[in-house]
């Protein structure tokens, strides 16, 4: 069972993330920012613009994006289940036993689709510039390449 959960994006094409080790939040673009972008190799890990840790590429979420697919999914999951249930005990009935499923079970209803607002400004490492990130005005130095982790100041 696949389920799709859309994150949403601000007007510049960031998607928020939130570092594992510190927690702070900011923005990288979501797919290629430039031509230079495309051509480049995917990595494994980044590096958090405001700690310098690295975390793995699938650990950047932010809490309410997790909620949110988590709530995205449980109702997608629970009428799965139920569909199946109801599937498994047709047939079953025999001139002796009758099986017959009643009710259903409670399907949650969806969360509200999340929204990104268009904040933060947008910061580009002078080692790998090709992956800018956003982070809250009035962010102070030294702020960390997202690809490499090599500090630099705004």
């Amino acid at each position: 069972m696949n389920i799709s959960v859309p994150m949403p994006l601000d007007n510049d094409g960031f998607l928020r993330r939130e570092c594992p080790n510190c927690m702070r939040q900011f923005k990288w673009h979501s797919g290629p920012a430039n031509e230079e972008a495309e051509t480049q190799p995917t990595t494994d890990s980044y590096w958090c613009p405001f700690c310098g840790q690295a975390a793995a590429a699938d650990q950047w979420w932010t809490t309410e994006q997790l909620e949110y697919a988590r709530g995205v999914a449980m109702p997608a999951a629970i009428q799965y289940l139920d569909d199946e249930l109801s599937s498994a005990f047709r047939g079953l009935n025999s001139k002796h036993i009758k099986i017959k499923k009643t009710g259903h079970l409670d399907v949650p209803n969806e969360p509200d689709p999340l929204t990104e607002p268009d904040d933060m400004m947008i910061v580009a490492s002078p080692c790998h510039g090709w992956e800018p990130v956003k982070i809250p005005e009035g962010t102070t130095s030294p702020i960390y390449c997202l690809i490499c982790g090599e500090a630099f100041a705004v």
